[in-house]
């Protein structure tokens, strides 16, 4: 029966891949992930859990040990960050490619230079175009739920593609929380044991990460694109299946008082909670103001995004990286792209905050929505604003 305890929220993400059942933990620690791979050893070394625990030398070892073991059959986790995760760069791709469902938790983390430990998501935005699925968690509780979701959809024989789910670093992952521990019968209602219709066999040889030529690169990446867009039906219905069984449901965007609302925050990750504590505090006041969170990145939740924000004037997106060069960063590109061919679409304004651990707070969402309005009526001189910055 499950047990609502309070928990480090690294700790509840290992004890959701333990209650998996995993096969194979490939383990290079990074700060703030470290917690996460600790445990597993933990549980590992104490017979908790019959796996394989890989320490590695690198991230990049890392990923090529989770390729190996997932095309062997087995059910495989990792966990990353920041400049370990731009390490593993180079073998992300090929996960995909090979139709391979290894599940990772990537604790957000800002990329150096300069060097920084703390919380933004130029991590995972710097590898949003690598084909894997990417969900966002606001808590311990969807941080625990989302891992065994992970599994679930990554192992579908429709999707058979690598997960990401993304928790904010320090600020989430070192957080203790109640959160709600499913037991292991309840855990294995949800998610089967996985079992693979193709892996390395040498009982019945198969070939698998071939050379792409030109006559068939272009299609194999159509394929890997499309397994990619087809995978959200499997994702809802995953959602769908788990709200179900354990009463907490959960959808890719997730809309909070934006009935009537002429202005409306976007934002992913942790930071979210904040904003719902400013959203209320400006309803207070009168403002008509709502936020619209995503929980679903990739495949990127368009339909679902529209709907959400249906009817408002006026959109004011927090990015959490920053996109050097460029007209804005990686979530407003998105939306802008997404809604470019929409009639009667609303104004986009897009504000860079809380890169490499500034506290995103109350009153930055407060300055954020008294833009957006300001800019709604009279337009801004720059394409994006950086919020909180000190001038020297």
């Amino acid at each position: 029966m499950a047990k609502r305890i309070g928990m480090e929220v690294s700790i509840a993400a290992s004890e959701a891949v333990k209650l998996a059942d995993v096969d194979l933990i490939a383990a290079y620690p990074i700060t703030p992930q470290t917690h996460i791979v600790e445990h597993l050893s933990e549980v590992v070394a104490d017979g908790e859990l019959d796996a394989a625990f890989v320490p590695v030398e690198s991230e990049h070892s890392a990923m090529s040990c989770c390729i190996g073991s997932s095309a062997a059959g087995a059910r495989t986790f990792t966990a990353t960050s920041s400049q370990g995760l731009a390490l593993m760069h180079e073998i992300l791709f090929i996960a995909p490619a090979m139709r391979l469902p290894i599940v990772m938790v990537v604790a957000n983390r800002a990329l150096s230079g300069p060097i920084s430990i703390w919380n933004d998501h130029s991590d995972i935005m710097a590898e949003q175009d690598i084909a894997w699925i990417q969900t966002f968690a606001e808590n311990g509780q969807e941080v625990f739920d989302l891992v065994l979701h992970a599994f679930r959809v990554a192992e579908d024989s429709k999707v058979l593609l690598p997960v990401i789910v993304n928790l904010d670093g320090f600020t989430l992952s070192h957080v203790i929380e109640p959160i709600e521990i499913l037991d292991k019968a309840e855990v294995d209602k949800y998610l089967p044991p996985y079992k693979p219709k193709v892996r390395l066999d040498p009982r019945k040889p198969v070939s698998m990460g071939l050379v792409g030529i030109p006559e068939i690169y272009t299609e194999a990446k159509k394929a890997t694109n499309e397994a990619l867009i087809n995978s959200k039906r499997v994702v809802l219905k995953a959602w769908k299946e788990f709200g179900d069984l354990f009463g907490r449901y959960y959808n890719p965007v997730e809309s909070y008082k934006t009935e009537g609302a002429e202005v409306i925050l976007i934002t992913m990750g942790s930071i979210s909670e904040t904003a719902m504590t400013a959203i209320d505090k400006m309803r207070e006041k009168g403002m008509q103001v709502g936020l619209v969170r995503f929980r679903l990145w990739k495949p990127f939740p368009a339909p679902e995004f529209k709907k959400a924000i249906a009817g408002a004037q006026t959109l004011a997106v927090v990015d959490r990286a920053l996109s050097p060069g460029g007209a804005c960063g990686p979530v407003a590109e998105e939306i802008k792209a997404a809604l470019y061919a929409e009639r009667g679409r609303p104004k986009v304004y897009n504000f860079i905050a809380g890169l490499g651990g500034r506290d995103v707070t109350v009153e930055n969402f407060e300055e954020i929505v008294s833009k957006a309005f300001t800019y709604a009526k009279k337009r801004p001189k720059q394409l994006y604003e950086m919020i909180g910055v000190r001038e020297i």
